[in-house]
């Protein structure tokens, strides 16, 4: 190549005003590295006794989860035997005291009322047991089943007021033989006959049944099981104080139900002494609130609310519009649409949300604001002010509300930057107090009965949460639980809230993850992790273990228009792209894309649209639309109305615009992609079957394509949760699939 010599001085002068560009990032000692990823805890508030003195709170690894048999999904009398460590801790002193000395399966704990026992479901030979653990002795009790029944796989467990029983769901060793049978019947018969007539889609009715039981009381003093319900299909259901009534949701559904994923049709019955009684015929249309006392509760249908109770039949209005005021409004709701109009009418449109333990007071939500009501007077209140829709003020939303009804406690998050807070007002005193406030992520607020003290959890940016106890009084948030205390040795990215413009010149927000070795004005391999919006900067093990590495990662947010759901991607995230090029982090020359389930698809289907990105994965993401469509598997209605209304947005059936599905199948464009692109998937599966990502390596591989496709065939959907080998290797090939096409390999510890 000929230079002239002054042409060089300049290229020179432009070279040395570049910002370097950084290579992938070599292990050191205190990289996160993928097993670091498998010891990763995640602590959860299982439950706080009435007093606020003990929390009962889970602990539990990825670790903890391998070993999952994924061809059982869809079995409803399978049980995943996930382990954790089960800790009660003096929120007082902060003394922890773990239950047993090792990891077992449980789930639910419960604290009786004086906080003296907590109950649990135990894992026992591959059933639940219902057990009592005495926080005093430490010793157990379990509650011996009557010859034939069984605690049913999905039972829930709840004290009377008393503390003298617990109530939960029962089944009947007949019933688990039968669902066993029909499980097989539809997964491993050599001739499986499916008939278009039948009322309910095979899988849609295989998951009905897990409906199916009965209501039982245990008495752990005498060790009687009484039935308070026989069986029947029941979803949710209402335990009354005195321990002896239940209310029970009782699924009705005539046929599958193909608008709503899951649907169901339920009747609210209440069995107690004498002959159930309907409550409501169909809850279709109607949302219930119950008060503490599972006797009172609060409905709504068409913006009004009324108060009723198990003991007549009786309701009576106590908020929305009333007599000719709801005439008028139904007559000229189409005849004034103007926005005034609106704006009144929803103004008088309720939902509600809790009752005070006493049934006394209701806190309802309408579009201006939260109210508590007076349940005697119907005289209402505006306790917290919602701004204008169009507002970019934060909007406080619902925390909780104490049983008494005294205080309330509302989130008030920025919209604009992370700027985030609890707050907590006195009803009583007209006040108000800030409880946290700042940069972190505040969750999982937990309020005890007398609701003096509150455990959440918080966590800075990019780290796992930690729990916390304050009260509503004004001590600061005390730490009770640090659930990672390993990642302090190790090199945790930097975030930053990323605002830019899409395409259509709309805001949007991302999240930028720096790698752990940032050093400023050297650019960096980026690599986006899509799926639909991003704001708050939470942990991501996969973004960490990338920066750990050397690269920086961003997750773009995206906007989406009903019927051009691809469109969103191409707008949002090369909007996105750009934004990190001019901040002066991302290597233009060295981007990758990458996403999992739904943004799997997102990236498969950007990359048929753009020649940005040098690498791309989907992980688990669909290629056809078409054949994703009407395949079901064990899924019930999901895809097809995914497709059609819900996270794919079509807005239409396959047969009223095909040409739609056409355009958002990615192997319909196999030929437009340049990007080397690396294909994961699980061989079972059963939420993007791994056949139908199949479809792009063997489209790439026929169009002499750069493809590589990686299935692993005892896993599920996303990260395999089989064996930590499989962990191992999954993680290890996304590490060098970006090593290879963006800079130097690494080897990951």
């Amino acid at each position: 190549m000929i230079v002239i010599p002054a042409i060089a001085r300049t290229l020179a002068f432009v070279a040395a005003l570049a910002p370097a560009r950084a290579p992938a990032r070599a292990p050191t000692a205190d990289t996160l590295g993928i097993r670091d990823l498998l010891d990763i805890a995640t602590v959860s508030v299982a439950d706080l006794s009435a007093d606020g003195r003990w929390l009962a709170t889970s602990v539990a690894t990825r670790r903890d989860a391998l070993g999952a048999d994924f061809t059982r999904d869809g079995d409803q009398t399978y049980l995943r035997a996930s382990v954790a460590r089960l800790l009660v801790i003096d929120t007082k002193s902060g003394a922890q005291r773990p239950v047993w000395p090792t990891k077992r399966t449980f789930r639910g704990p419960t604290w009786s009322p004086d906080g003296a026992r907590l109950a649990l479901l135990v894992l026992e030979n591959d059933a639940w047991q219902v057990t009592i653990w005495d926080r005093t002795s430490g010793k157990f009790s379990t509650a011996k089943m009557p010859a034939g029944r069984y605690v049913a796989e999905n039972s829930e467990l709840r004290w009377t007021k008393r503390g003298d029983a617990l109530v939960f769901a029962a089944r009947t060793e007949a019933w688990r033989a039968d669902a066993k049978a029909k499980f097989a019947a539809l997964t491993s018969a050599p001739i499986v006959a499916l008939d278009g007539k039948d009322d309910f889609l095979e899988w849609d009715g295989m998951n009905r049944l897990s409906a199916t039981r009965a209501i039982v009381s245990w008495d752990p003093a005498s060790g009687a099981v009484q039935t308070l319900v026989p069986e029947a299909r029941i979803g949710a259901w209402t335990l009354a104080e005195d321990g002896r009534s239940v209310t029970i949701q009782e699924d009705i559904t005539k046929k599958t139900d193909y608008d709503v994923i899951g649907g169901r049709e339920w009747k609210l019955v209440a069995h107690g002494a004498g002959v159930p009684r309907t409550i409501a015929a169909t809850m279709k249309g109607q949302q219930f609130v119950w008060a503490e006392d599972g006797v009172h509760f609060a409905v709504a249908r068409d913006g009004k609310i009324w108060m009723g109770s198990t003991a007549d039949t009786l309701r009576r209005q106590i908020v929305g519009a009333t007599g000719a005021t709801a005439a008028n409004a139904a007559a000229n709701t189409e005849a004034d649409t103007s926005a005034a109009a609106r704006a009144k009418r929803d103004a008088e449109r309720f939902t509600p949300m809790s009752l005070t333990s006493d049934a006394g007071k209701l806190l309802a939500e309408n579009r201006n604001g939260l109210w508590v009501v007076d349940v005697a007077t119907g005289n209402k209140e505006q306790v917290v002010t919602y701004p204008d829709s169009t507002s970019t003020l934060p909007r406080p939303m619902l925390v909780t509300w104490s049983r008494d009804g005294r205080y309330l406690v509302a989130a008030v998050n920025s919209r604009r930057q992370w700027d985030r807070s609890f707050v907590v007002q006195d009803l009583q005193a007209k006040s108000s107090r800030t409880i946290v406030k700042g940069g972190e992520l505040y969750t999982g607020p937990r309020l005890a009965r007398d609701g003096a003290t509150m455990v959440l959890a918080i966590a800075a940016g990019n780290h796992p949460a930690d729990l916390f106890v304050t009260d509503l009084a004004g001590a600061a948030p005390r730490k009770l639980l640090e659930s990672n205390p390993q990642l302090a040795g190790k090199p945790i990215a930097k975030t930053e809230l990323l605002p830019y413009l899409d395409a259509d010149g709309k805001g949007r927000y991302g999240v930028v993850r720096y790698p752990a070795n940032y050093v400023k004005g050297t650019r960096y391999p980026t690599v986006f992790i899509i799926y639909e919006d991003f704001y708050d900067d939470t942990f991501d093990a996969v973004a960490n273990l990338l920066s750990a590495h050397g690269y920086a990662v961003v997750n773009p947010s995206v906007g989406f228009d009903i019927g051009y759901p691809g469109e969103a991607w191409i707008k949002g995230v090369t909007a996105a792209a750009n934004a990190v090029i001019a901040m002066g982090l991302a290597d233009s020359a060295r981007l990758a894309v990458h996403g999992t389930s739904y943004g799997g698809y997102a990236t498969n289907l950007l990359i048929t649209q753009t020649g940005r990105f040098k690498a791309a994965i989907n992980m688990s993401g669909k290629v056809d639309f078409i054949s994703f469509y009407t395949d079901s598997p064990r899924l019930g209605v999901r895809n097809i109305h995914a497709a059609e209304k819900s996270q794919d947005r079509i807005g239409a059936t396959m047969w009223q615009q095909p040409q739609k599905y056409v355009q958002h199948s990615a192997v319909m464009f196999a030929d437009r992609i340049t990007t080397p692109l690396l294909l994961m998937t699980g061989g079972e599966d059963h939420n993007v079957p791994a056949l139908n990502t199949r479809e792009m390596y063997y489209a790439m591989r026929r169009l002499g394509k750069t493809v590589t496709w990686v299935n692993y065939a005892n896993s599920g959907h996303g990260v395999p949760q089989t064996t930590e080998s499989e962990f191992m290797d999954y993680h290890q090939r996304v590490l060098d699939w970006y090593a290879k096409y963006l800079g130097p390999a690494a080897t990951a510890k």
